[in-house]
Formats: structure tokens, sequence, C-alpha cells
């Protein structure tokens, strides 16, 4: 009995060490987008790790990712910014207030234009970072001799795509975002037929009346011809001189051997069960009794609002019976309750899995959102910019949310949309039913996104999975060459017949007038 533990043990030794031993494992290359885009690769990063990969971060100095504090077993590659810290994050924050607060979201034809412009300063400042790269020839050199076996980048983040090309390696991109998905769409080959797939900013749902297919397809080809997400012609001459022959950003971003999120649905990938409050936390949410507590948080971005909104809010939830959890971080609001608390962070998942908790308000990022359908938790939905009005939307359509305009809703809206979702039992039942069908997988989503990454470092890509729709032109793929060979067919055959038949009639009357005269 000793002698077969002995090898037991041995044998558990042999696959501990194959598992973690460099042969079985890949060395992963990220160029990573801060903050919830952040959140939710590092998700990824956690996982490749535990399994053995050797993960490095390239990051510049300006970025606040990396805590020298904190011991981490991911690798921080940090290279020389043009930018300062404080710049870099003033910068977002600037973008995030004109978005939140700013633009107006009426029409597209008002909110189109300005957004324009401030899409084109966030692709200035993302190429600068990537120029503070690709330009450091110590720093490429190094990655060289690294020899990595993939990178992982984020599509509203270029950048990875150059790297790839300069170190020869596979890549994919873990999250997908840009505005419309024109990029997915025209240089990843997405398919996106516009009879069922809202374009984003459009807040459409999946089911549309004509009309409302008719707005999507003019929000379609807004995006397509007027709108662009990154400033393309610098884009593509910052590319072509990098690389030293013509290029696009549109060409390489097509490169990708896969968009993981189009690829495989891995939705969610970030959730995961809640875990035990800090003591003081959860003594608040204890005292809340049979009311239970709501949860109220906008995200990693915004972290204050503007005074005259925080004052109408709190005034609202001062009405409420519930305990409010409220992740804040401005002046704190002259009408703010007893039975609301401020906290400049709050384990926003945990939260959302306490039994007490009756309600999340959420801006409506993705990263929530899932946390709360994870968690079967209904939602009020105060939506600032990009894709969280559409998120907020099909939320709303599946009746597990109620979302409001921010900009212009009174304390009044907010208080009843509240109330609305905490005792109207529909809500939290949606709400469980989505969690149920989340829950309903053979397969963790963050084990699926791990296993197409560990695929493409397998097989040293993944280019033979690439359906044919890449190769093709936009004309090509909906066919419209074959439609017009084949209209054109028709049009001469329809000309011939025509051309004969006017033969045949003026023979024939020639023949008759000749009949008659004899």
């Amino acid at each position: 009995t000793r002698m077969l533990k002995n090898w037991a043990s041995v044998l558990v030794l042999i696959q501990l060490c194959y598992y973690f031993s460099c042969g079985s494992c890949g060395k992963v290359l990220v160029w990573p987008m801060g903050y919830s885009h952040w959140m939710n690769v590092k998700a990824i990063l956690d996982e490749l790790v535990q399994r053995g990969h050797e993960v490095t971060v390239l990051t510049s100095s300006a970025a606040t990712l990396v805590d020298p504090n904190k011991p981490s077993a991911i690798n921080f590659e940090v290279y020389p910014s043009s930018f300062t810290k404080d710049e870099l994050d003033s910068y977002f924050m600037e973008w995030i207030t004109k978005w939140a607060f700013e633009l107006p979201r009426s029409t597209l034809w008002a909110y189109g234009p300005k957004m324009q412009k401030t899409y084109y300063e966030y692709s200035d400042t993302i190429q600068k970072l990537c120029e503070d790269a690709i330009s450091n020839k110590k720093l490429i050199k190094k990655l060289k001799e690294l020899k990595f076996d993939v990178i992982l980048g984020d599509a509203i983040s270029p950048c990875c795509e150059l790297l790839a090309e300069l170190l020869n390696l596979p890549f994919i991109y873990t999250l997908r975002f840009t505005t419309g998905n024109t990029y997915e769409k025209l240089c990843g080959g997405l398919p996106y037929p516009p009879s069922y797939v809202p374009v984003v900013v459009s807040e459409l749902s999946d089911k549309m009346t004509f009309m409302e297919r008719v707005t999507n397809m003019l929000y379609l080809l807004h995006f397509d011809f007027f709108f662009e997400t990154f400033n393309k012609k610098k884009w593509d001459q910052f590319y072509s001189e990098a690389l030293g022959k013509p290029t696009t950003l549109c060409e390489l971003m097509g490169k990708a051997d896969m968009f993981l999120p189009n690829f495989e649905f891995v939705g969610g990938l970030h959730c995961k069960p809640a875990k035990p409050l800090p003591k003081e936390m959860e003594e608040f949410v204890q005292s809340s009794g049979e009311d239970g507590v709501v949860v109220f948080s906008l995200g990693s971005m915004v972290k204050n609002l503007p005074e005259e909104k925080a004052n109408l809010i709190a005034a609202a939830l001062a009405k409420i019976p519930q305990k409010v959890v409220w992740r804040f971080g401005g002046k704190t609001p002259d009408t703010l309750g007893p039975n609301t608390r401020l906290y400049e962070w709050i384990p926003q998942n945990d939260l959302l899995g306490h039994p007490k908790t009756k309600a999340f308000i959420t801006h409506g990022g993705t990263n929530g959102v899932y946390e709360a359908i994870y968690h079967g938790v209904p939602m009020v939905g105060l939506p600032l910019f990009v894709d969280q009005p559409d998120n907020m939307a099909h939320m709303k359509a599946k009746g597990a949310a109620v979302y409001l305009n921010l900009n212009t809703m009174s304390s009044t809206d907010f208080l009843n949309a509240l109330n609305t979702v905490i005792n109207d039992t529909s809500y939290k039942e949606n709400a469980m039913k989505l969690s149920r069908i989340h829950h309903d997988q053979p397969v963790k989503p963050l084990d699926r996104a791990v296993f197409w990454i560990e695929f493409v470092m397998r097989h040293k890509g993944a280019k033979h999975l690439r359906v044919a729709a890449y190769d093709l032109t936009w004309f090509q793929y909906h066919s419209l060459d074959v439609i017009a060979f084949l209209l054109a067919c028709v049009a001469m055959a329809i000309f011939i017949i025509t051309k004969c038949c006017l033969l045949c009639c003026l023979k024939f009357s020639k023949t008759g007038k000749k009949k008659k005269r004899e």
C-alpha cells in the first residue's frame, strides 16, 4: 500500500511538471486597453498564468495598469511614454465627460459630428502610445528575442496588429467594440445583416419593426461611409512608414486569427461566485433587514457626477426603504439620505451576489451587465456613452431593466424607475431567467476563451478556421458582381429576343406588302 501511494505521488508530480513545464506552455504578449477593458482581459490573463503560461503585458509608463506595490504573476514590460500618468488620465476623463454630459444624443445627425471629433482625439492619443512603443528599437529587439507565441489585443486600441506584423506572430482580439462595428465587419469579416443585427448606438433590439429596420439601415450607412472610429488616414500613413510598404489599418486588423467574441461566445467570462463582503460593509448590508440593498455604480471611468445630478439622485435614493451602497468619488451630495453610504470603491460582483441585493443602478457597461445577469439582479440603467445605451436597450427588451436618460430625467422619474424594478416581481423573474440561461453552459466562457488562445499557440495561428469572407471584397461578399452579371445576361437575352422579334415583324411586314402588290 505504501508503495502504491509513493507511485501515485510520483505520477501526480510528473503530471504537474508536465503541466507547468515550458514545453507544454506558451508565452503570451498583451497590448491592453485600460479601465473596464483591462478588468475583462485580466480575467483571461490570470487564468493563463494559472495554467502555467508566461504572460507579459506591454504598457506605457503613463498607464495606470501597474501597481508597483502589489506583487503579480503577470510580467509588465513598461516603455517610456510621451505622456505622464496625470496627462493620460486627464485626457480620458475629459473624453468621458464630453461623451456622457456634453454630446447631445437626440439625433444621430447632432451627435455624430461631435462624437467624430472626440473619437479623433482618442485616436491620436492611442496612436501616440503605439508610436512610443514601435519607435523604441531596444524594446522591439527585446520582444523579438523573447520569442512569444501569440499576441492578445483589443480592437478599440490598435497597435497589437502592427506588433504582430513586426514580430511575425499570430494575434487575437480578446474583446470587440468599435462604433458601428465597422472595423469588425469590414476588416474582420463579421457577419452583420442589418435586418436583425442592430447597429451600435442605435439602441434597437434584434426584433425590429419596418421603420426600425429603416433606421438601422441609415445608421449602418452612416458608420460605413461617413464616420471613422480612428483617424484612418493617419493610421494608414503610420503603419506604412513603420513597415516600409503601403499598408492600411484595416488590412492588418483583417489578419487577426480570431476576433474571439465573434468566433466563440465568451460573454461574462469575468463573472464568478460572490465572496464575503468586508466586515463594515456586511454590517451595513445586514442592517437593511427585509428591505434589502440597492447597489449603485457608474463603472470604473466615471468617478463622480455634476453636482446638480448627484443631488437629484441622492434625493430620490433617500426616499426608498432600502439601504444604498453607492460607488461615488465626488463631493458628498447635500441631499444624501441616512440610508445611503458612499464608497470610493466597492466589490461590485460580491455585492450583486449578496442575497439582500434587490436592484443594481448601472451605467450599462458590459462587465456590470453580465455580473447582474450572472447573479440575477434587475437593473435601472443610466447609460452614458458608446455601447451602454445599447446594452440597456437590450436588457429593457428582455424585461430585466428600466433605463433613463441621465441628462433629462427628473428625481421623480428616477424614483419611479427604481421602485418599479424593486417592486414589480416580473423584473426579478426575468433577471433570474437570464441568469439560469447564462449558467446553463457545458463549458464556462473563461475556459472557452483560454482554450482558443491555447489553440492558436499550439497551431501557430488559426488561419485555417477563417471563413472565405475574409478574402472577399464587400461587393463579392454580397454577391453584387454575380447579381450584376445575371441581370446583364437577362438584359442581353431580352435585348436579343426583342431585336429578333422586331426583325421578324419587319420581315413579315415586308413580305405582306409584297404579296399585296402581286
